[in-house]
């Protein structure tokens, strides 16, 4: 079976979304931006407010990752990502302002699911435990918003050829639940042998 790894170029429009399916294999270039648990609480108060965010989000894609400092002639250290369920509550409101993809680890919530399929939009998989491998795809970092939160400030990446699993998809499919389908699915092959 031959692997195909599809290019998404951000910032990311509505054909580029749906030319992806849940489990296809990317590879993310151009601007991403950073962004954890107490950052996302600040931009959802912004929203609920009526106050703009720290960057424009339509067609962006935001990377739920605290990067480590930087070691020498590098622009941020090990760059992995977190658990994605942890921004559950702020993401439906931020793939309503615009964005376009959030990069992270884990299963999402029905919600987030839900905003995803309506706002046409994706939620990506990056490898945990890779944080150092992944930070090698980072070209650049610049602290744009909340420099207070120190490696949960809001940054700037230039990402080129960052790796990550289209998880769910603007389709409504899911790469979690279509894994528990398959591993029950055994189960009853087996049982009938």
């Amino acid at each position: 079976m031959q692997v195909v790894r599809r290019v998404l170029t951000t910032p990311l429009d509505t054909d580029a979304v749906m030319s992806v399916r849940c489990g296809d294999r990317v590879l993310v270039s151009g601007v991403v931006y950073s962004a954890r648990d107490a950052a996302h609480a600040r931009m959802a108060a912004a929203l609920e407010s009526g106050q703009a965010l720290p960057f424009d989000p339509r067609g962006q894609v935001i990377y739920y990752t605290g990067p480590s400092p930087a070691p020498l002639g590098r622009p941020v250290g090990a760059a992995g990502p977190t658990t994605s369920g942890r921004m559950d509550l702020y993401a439906p409101a931020l793939y309503g302002a615009g964005i376009k993809a959030t990069i992270g680890k884990g299963p999402r919530s029905a919600a987030v699911r839900e905003a995803i399929r309506e706002c046409r939009a994706l939620y990506l998989a990056a490898i945990g435990g890779a944080g150092a491998l992944l930070a090698r795809c980072i070209r650049s970092a610049e602290v744009v918003a909340y420099p207070e939160l120190g490696p949960e400030a809001v940054r700037r990446l230039v990402v080129e050829d960052f790796p990550a699993i289209v998880v769910d998809d603007a389709y409504g499919d899911d790469l979690y639940e279509r894994a528990e389908a398959g591993r029950r699915q055994t189960e009853r092959d087996e049982a009938q042998t």
